[in-house]
């Protein structure tokens, strides 16, 4: 197949899973297509589904009818109906193994979810101009995930033409933008021979052309829900009578942001959303707040997260309430091995199509590829997050997100070559 035939398939890929973004435990028909694609490949082996995960570490599963719903469009919208039978109950992503003789087994973590937000419908927004935008209102590909399942997908179909001796583990990743899919796939068996882990993002606000060999600086994150109760009451005529659950929600956020920052780093916090009562004329007896907490390290995180929790706590008690706290999702801090990330830079100076090799850049966000970073980390393996530059006409998250189709070829290209190196030079 000539350059140009293979940069029109990943094209014809890509835009495929543009059409139909799925978030967390709901990547039906992006899991289903990939695994389409990777039978054609002839992978050696192909674990799908809870076969991928360590299924009882899920974080933030959203409810049956919701799963089912979304299951019920991918079915509808075209997806294989055997392989959508084993990912009922919303047990997304894969992970798919090529084996080439004797040598390290080196992972690549891509990820593949979609994010909750509509899709521009203007003019100027190529998607929606070259009739790829999203088919699923109120949802879309607004941070290039489904360039990286395209770029997972390449790089399995390219290695097969390189010296590479060794085992090579594609792990496609659901649930990444809910810090919900790394742990179970970090917790599973097939995390525990990797010897080098590379996990890879496009864009991050540098240009196509342009890789980051190393990317550090990953905030640990933790994502919280808090429930109040309290009690209800006419608001005109017995207001002494009520527990107000809005008042106590409302202390709670106004001294979330109060709490004091610490001097080993950076912290954040935010309350991202709110919700409760049922009428004007009624005291609140019901309300709820979805916060974040992160730090520069895991270790501040958990503090941003202690003091959370004790003024929530003490907002609910100081308006007669209860309060029930639960840990939606969290992902720890991480950075890459230097060893690693050199052989990366080393591989995309050589690549005549890298115009500006980045050797380290700060993340500024959170990633649950620390999860599985941290455990190859952990079993004495190396590992590194690369960043592929690619031109983005609006900023990540945003309703006119796009990606410069050229760095995925790139992408491809610069990782076969690291993973072809790596085994060639262990690091």
């Amino acid at each position: 197949m000539s350059q140009q035939s293979v940069r029109d398939r990943l094209v014809e890929i890509r835009r495929d899973l543009h059409r139909h973004p799925e978030p967390a435990w709901r990547e039906f028909y992006t899991t289903a297509r990939i695994v389409e694609e990777l039978e054609g490949l002839g992978v050696d082996e192909l674990h799908v589904g809870r076969d991928a995960l360590a299924e009882d570490e899920r974080m933030s599963v959203p409810g049956d009818d919701e799963i089912r719903a979304w299951y019920d469009d991918a079915l509808d919208a075209g997806a294989d109906p055997d392989i959508l039978e084993r990912l009922e109950g919303g047990y997304t992503g894969a992970v798919a193994v090529v084996e080439q003789g004797d040598g390290p087994t080196v992972a690549l973590r891509v990820d593949i979810d979609g994010l909750l937000r509509e899709e521009s419908t203007d003019d100027d927004h190529v998607p929606a101009a070259e009739g790829f935008r999203s088919e699923r209102e109120g949802a879309m590909h607004a941070c290039g995930h489904d360039a990286h399942a395209t770029i997972g997908l390449g790089v399995i179909d390219a290695i097969a033409d390189t010296d590479f001796e060794g085992t090579l583990k594609v792990f496609f990743q659901p649930g990444e933008e809910m810090s919900a899919g790394g742990k179970p796939m970090a917790e599973s068996e097939h995390i525990d021979d990797v010897d080098y882990l590379l996990a890879v993002h496009v864009g991050l606000d540098h240009a196509t052309g342009e890789v980051i060999a190393g990317l550090d600086g990953f905030l640990a994150v933790s994502q919280l829900l808090a429930e109040f109760e309290g009690s209800p009451a006419h608001a005109g005529g017995q207001p002494n009578e009520g527990d107000n659950a809005i008042q106590a929600v409302t202390t709670a956020i106004q001294n979330l942001y109060a709490i004091p920052r610490h001097e080993d780093g950076a912290t954040r916090i935010n309350a991202g959303r709110i919700g409760g009562g049922t009428a004007t004329n009624i005291i609140a007896d019901e309300a709820f707040v979805e916060a974040e907490v992160r730090g520069e390290t895991t270790e501040l995180m958990e503090y941003m997260k202690a003091r959370g929790t004790r003024t929530v706590e003490n907002a609910a008690e100081m308006h007669g309430c209860e309060v029930e706290i639960t840990t939606d999702s969290e992902a720890p801090s991480a950075d890459s091995d230097d060893p690693l990330a050199d052989l990366v830079g080393d591989v995309a100076d050589g690549n005549d199509d890298v115009e500006n090799v980045v050797e380290r850049a700060t993340l500024g966000g959170s990633e649950d590829a620390a999860y599985l970073m941290r455990a190859v980390q952990r079993n004495g393996g190396l590992a590194a997050y690369v960043g592929v530059g690619t031109d983005h006409p609006g900023g990540h998250h945003t309703a006119t997100f796009d990606v410069d189709e050229a760095s995925i070829p790139l992408g491809i290209d610069v990782l076969v070559d690291a993973i072809a190196e790596i085994a060639d030079r262990r690091p």
